[in-house]
């Protein structure tokens, strides 16, 4: 094609080398050229406006590497080697390329140009360097553009006070005024430094020294939330930026990732932080492509928008908060939990709430990040040598601390699986001492590896049960001989009963003395006492574990018993931030006896009376109490109590009477009310009530004086002044209420009874079912399968169930059979309930999810039963209502998905009612 200087309209540019089907054009025909088309190869506006697509690729073939200068030849070669290193990661580890292999030679042939023109650009990191898919990384250190520093830590709200009245001091800011500041949570994670340039991710450098850092771009190329070009207006990207940030694993893909070792028969990782770091620094980003990691930009180093770009023609970044709302347009992801604060007591709420929620958000974190938001304040404060003096970072006590595995012992549980448990040398961790841990069963603590004596590492997340991760094998050298193995006992340390798993190939080990192993008979009484069997109000878990089972969580050494430690109220108060002291046992102190339990079975359960309970003691822990001082919307100053965790010390408390306390001592209008009680008794001949027998025996009589209660107990007097006064004790209110909540239950409807018996397998539906069609416990206990079968709803394994306990009751001596004659002798099973409620849901299925206002979970499943409906656990296509309350989760997602029908709690009301929604 011929063009003359003379008609600069129809001249074509050399560069210009796209032809529509291989055809010329007419001056009229051609496209105005765009992007790099537009540009002469090689300059400034050229390299600007290259792509990473197949075109501009080709595009390089028409540049001269030697008319380059030093400078625009570098920006180039990082543009291109950026995208080479895309397609290689994309061809050879993800199996996905992009780009066409033209497009790739085109690239490669521009870079090795470059160097060859440049030698300085050629480097053993370059991507020319690297043959076909053999990747790995030598991790050449390499100078941050600008310096990478870290955070000054605190650990006490006292230090971050001092931080925060500091900055204000420095910058003279107005009492008064609001300090615009960012929080953000402190991702336990590994730093990292994202060089972008032109838009184009050309580095990723680990801190380092913060001067320093290692080249690691390959492996940081691999990970799919760090964006390879930035998105959004061209005109809003800069020439050159760094992006500080972290790269970490969330909770769920490190759990995958080590669940995929141990199938692999590999060891798991301590915690996602090491697994991130491990990762990261891979010599074969192949291996770091597998890792699921993840990143986010926490702050900005060296900003330069490039020559020529006025003010106003692009985002103004005044702020931290300003610089992540241009990272979000950017592509480059950023915490959704970070803040903007002005009051300092805006800074304790995000404390407060992630210390409470440490272990609800994605990933693991050791702090809350405070930064002054304002870029010109941040220049204004300045740094020191290592440290910007505008931010800092308030860090939680320790989630993962090292301690001594003390021993293994093991713990019956509710259902008779043994488990063993670490005990540990106490430590604090995250907010609590620990001193024990529970290691499932001996086949984990084999896999863990562990041995008694060693130094292991503890983990404990917020309130998340403490974990026992492994141990420190550096620690085991010259302290071989301390250490030995865990052997699993073959006794239960409860009952002594023989162990054994239930079934041949178990894991568990369990304690087959179902009878009267203390732990199984407290969960059978948590049972009998539920809403779903006799409905005992104030016999909870705890009441249940004090009847059966008071020496639960006695302490195993004397060093972890401490009776008079944090006074009357048992607590150990610290100040924000502080640990508690290191706690010695005074010199002779010893464990006290072990009790006897008052309930060995099920049938002493309706002879419990208030004399029986007056010795209980049940085993608590101390806590730890956080005080720190608040000042409120009036200005006022006021403490402020939490609770941060146990301390692993334990004392003995009263179960169900109060401790003993002095009397209190009657006014002079008592005094004269009760003489003028007793002279109105004058004369009266008849026998002493209960009440005035146990006013006689409180000693009320004799210690005219003082308030004793008809149902309290003198244990000792003590002198007070020129008299004498009682020392009493009595029971507590809820034990009286307890008490009253027994005797009702002798009248409970039989269904309910039969849930109190714990039948395997017979729940409150089929129990209904059972009692309304024989009416009587005698009936149903010479019940045959063949009889139960009969029942609409009563399958063959129900049926087996119920023949199998009854007839095991009938046998001499048997437990089951004692508990009946002990019920049947008090009255129990002898009511029927009669149900006249219309059967308005006969023949229907009804799932309840969320939480309604008028019915708790029990009665809603109740109210469906007692019209004749089926009230199912899961939603399926044979469901035919779906009850939708407050914070419903995927049921109610489900009944949606198929399309099934969906009713708010007025509607599950008339549905009751009538049968229709």
């Amino acid at each position: 094609m011929s063009r003359t200087p003379s008609s600069p309209e129809s001249e074509q540019l050399a560069w210009d080398f796209d032809v529509v089907d291989g055809s010329e054009q007419t001056p009229a025909e051609a496209e105005v050229p765009t992007g790099a088309a537009a540009f002469a190869p090689g300059s400034e506006a050229w390299i600007g406006a290259l792509q990473a697509n197949d075109a501009d690729a080709m595009r390089l073939s028409a540049l001269d590497a030697s008319a380059l200068d030093a400078d625009d030849a570098a920006r180039l070669w990082a543009k291109v080697a950026a995208w080479v290193e895309s397609d290689q990661i994309a061809y050879y580890i993800d199996d996905a390329p992009v780009s066409s292999d033209a497009a790739y030679d085109a690239r490669m042939r521009c870079l090795k140009a470059l160097e060859a023109a440049f030698p300085s650009l050629d480097s053993p990191q370059s991507p020319t360097h690297r043959v076909g898919g053999t990747f790995s990384n030598e991790f050449a250190s390499v100078r941050h553009p600008s310096r990478m520093m870290s955070l000054d830590d605190v650990f006490s709200i006292e230090e971050l006070r001092d931080w925060y009245d500091g900055v204000r001091r420095d910058l003279d800011w107005p009492e008064g005024r609001a300090l615009p500041m960012s929080c953000e949570v402190k991702i336990d994670g590994l730093a990292l430094n994202l060089i972008y340039r032109g838009g184009v991710l050309e580095q990723g450098l680990t801190r380092g020294d913060g001067v320093t850092g290692e080249d690691i771009t390959l492996n940081v190329r691999t990970i799919a939330s760090i964006p390879q070009t930035l998105g959004g207006d061209s005109s809003d990207v800069p020439d050159f930026v760094e992006i500080r940030g972290e790269v970490f694993m969330r909770w769920d893909d490190f759990r995958a990732l080590n669940d995929e070792n141990a199938d692999a028969g590999r060891a798991p990782f301590a915690n996602p932080r090491n697994a991130a770091a491990g990762s990261l620094r891979q010599k074969d980003p192949r291996i770091t492509a597998t890792r699921r990691l993840s990143f986010y930009a926490h702050g900005i180093g060296r900003l330069d928008w490039g020559a020529g770009r006025a003010a106003g023609s692009h985002d103004e970044i005044a702020d931290q908060s300003q610089a992540y709302d241009l990272y979000r347009k950017w592509g480059i992801p950023v915490s959704p939990h970070n803040r903007t604060v002005s009051t300092f007591d805006e800074v304790l709420e995000m404390i407060d709430y992630y210390g409470e929620h440490r272990g609800d958000i994605e990933h693991a974190l050791d702090g809350i990040v405070v930064k002054v938001d304002d870029l010109a304040l941040q220049r204004a404060l300045g740094a020191t040598s290592r440290a910007p003096r505008w931010a800092v970072a308030y860090k939680y006590p320790p989630e993962e601390v090292n301690t001594e595995l003390l021993d293994i012992t093991v713990q019956v549980g509710r259902t008779g699986r043994v488990t063993p448990v670490a005990i540990l040398k106490p430590v604090h961790v995250a907010g609590s001492t620990v001193a024990r841990t529970t290691l499932h069963n001996p086949f984990e603590v084999k896999r863990k590896g562990v041995l008694i004596g060693d130094t292991v590492v503890v983990r404990k997340a917020g309130d998340v049960i403490p974990e026992l991760v492994g141990p420190v094998l550096e620690r085991r050298k010259g302290r071989e001989e301390r250490l030995r193995e865990f052997v699993m006992p073959e006794r239960c340390p409860s009952c002594g009963a023989r162990l054994a798993p239930a079934k041949e190939g178990d894991k568990d080990i369990r304690c087959p003395n179902v009878e009267s192993c203390p732990a199984q008979l407290t969960e059978r009484i948590i049972n009998l006492a539920s809403r779903k069997a006799f409905d005992i109000e104030h016999l909870g878990d705890q009441s249940a574990i004090a009847l059966t089972n008071p020496e639960e969580n006695r302490p195993d050494a004397v060093e972890l018993y401490a009776p008079h430690l944090g006074g009357t109220r048992h607590e150990i108060v610290v100040a924000p931030g502080e640990e508690p002291a290191d706690y010695e046992p005074v010199p002779g102190l010893t464990l006290p006896p072990a009790q006897t339990p008052v309930l060995t079975s099920e049938a002493g359960l309706f002879d419990l009376n208030v004399d029986d309970l007056r010795d209980v003691r049940v085993w608590r822990e101390i806590p730890i109490i956080e005080v720190r001082e608040s000042v409120g919307a009036n200005g006022a100053r006021k403490k402020v109590r939490k609770r941060i965790g146990g301390s692993g010390l334990w004392y003995q408390t009263e179960a169900f009477w109060t401790a003993p306390a002095p009397a209190r001592k009657l006014t002079a209008k008592q005094l004269a009310e009760r003489e003028s009680a007793s002279e109105n008794t004058d004369g009266y001949t008849g026998e002493p009530t209960d009440a005035e027998s146990r006013a006689d025996r409180a000693g009320a009589t004799t210690y005219p004086g003082y308030d004793v209660p008809s149902d309290a107990v003198v244990v000792r007097t003590e002198t007070k002044g020129t008299g004498v006064q009682p020392i009493i004790t009595r029971p507590m209110e809820n034990t009286r209420k307890m008490l009253d909540e027994i005797e009702k239950a002798r009248h409970a409807d039989l269904w309910r009874v039969l849930v109190a018996l714990s039948i395997r397998r017979l729940g409150p539906p089929t129990a209904r079912l059972v009692a309304s069609a024989f009416g009587s416990l005698d009936a149903i206990a010479n019940a045959t399968a063949e009889d139960l079968s009969q029942i609409d709803g009563i399958g063959p394994e129900i049926a087996e169930s119920v023949v199998h306990w009854f007839a095991a009751a009938r046998e001499d001596g048997d437990w089951r059979g004692a508990i009946l004659k002990a019920w049947r002798a008090a009255g129990v099973g002898t009511t029927v309930e009669t149900n006249d409620l219309p059967q308005t849901l006969t023949g229907k299925t009804v799932v309840v999810t969320g939480s309604l206002e008028d019915f708790s979970r029990d009665s809603a499943k109740e109210a469906i039963i007692a019209r004749g409906g089926k009230a199912a656990g899961s939603v399926s296509r044979k469901t035919d209502y779906v009850v939708v309350g407050a914070n419903a989760g995927s049921k109610a997602a489900k009944a949606e998905e198929l399309g099934l029908p969906m009713l708010d709690e007025d509607g599950f009301k008339r549905l009751l009612e009538t049968g229709e929604a």
